[in-house]
């Protein structure tokens, strides 16, 4: 039996390291179109803590119940609920902000999203992939649509548009 050449097994290595060396310009270029249609729309949102607000609410339930009983967990929990809610609302962050700050695993499936859209479009950097969908109006408004899915589904973010 033959050995396989040395050609064949660097083949066999090549295409992943070429696909992840080529992918990651490509996701950065995505990232950045983001930024830029979200920035010129003035996107906000806010990323809902729901593990600080159930924190702060079964602290005041637990610390109601020690004082009270039964009763103090009820107005601990209300009272906590309420606090818990105020506490995570409201706070609204520029959305370019909160997608460069996005840890490696949320990046590639918003690069997976939005490219999705993006089909076929072919590319040279981030300069020209802005000039394409921002020149297209039904192009932007999908790229808008799947970052406002993403950020809504994923992240768990309310929008909020301009000031």
């Amino acid at each position: 039996m033959p050995t396989p050449s040395i050609d064949n097994q660097i083949g066999s290595v090549l295409p992943p390291l070429c696909f992840s060396a080529r992918m990651a310009p490509r996701m950065d270029d995505v990232i950045r179109l983001c930024c830029e249609i979200s920035a010129h729309d003035q996107i906000k949102v806010a990323v809902k803590s729901s593990v600080k607000g159930a924190a702060v609410a079964g602290g005041t339930a637990f610390v109601g119940g020690l004082l009270g009983g039964p009763a103090g967990i009820a107005v601990g929990g209300a009272v906590g609920g309420l606090l818990g809610s105020w506490l995570t609302s409201g706070q609204f962050r520029p959305l370019p902000q909160i997608l460069m700050e996005l840890p490696p695993n949320q990046r590639e499936q918003l690069y997976r999203d939005i490219n999705g859209v993006l089909g076929s479009l072919d590319w040279m950097d981030a300069a020209q992939l802005i000039a394409l969908v921002t020149g297209n109006a039904t192009l932007q408004q999908q790229v808008t649509a799947a970052l406002l899915n993403y950020v809504s589904k994923e992240l768990r973010a309310e929008v909020r548009y301009g000031d």
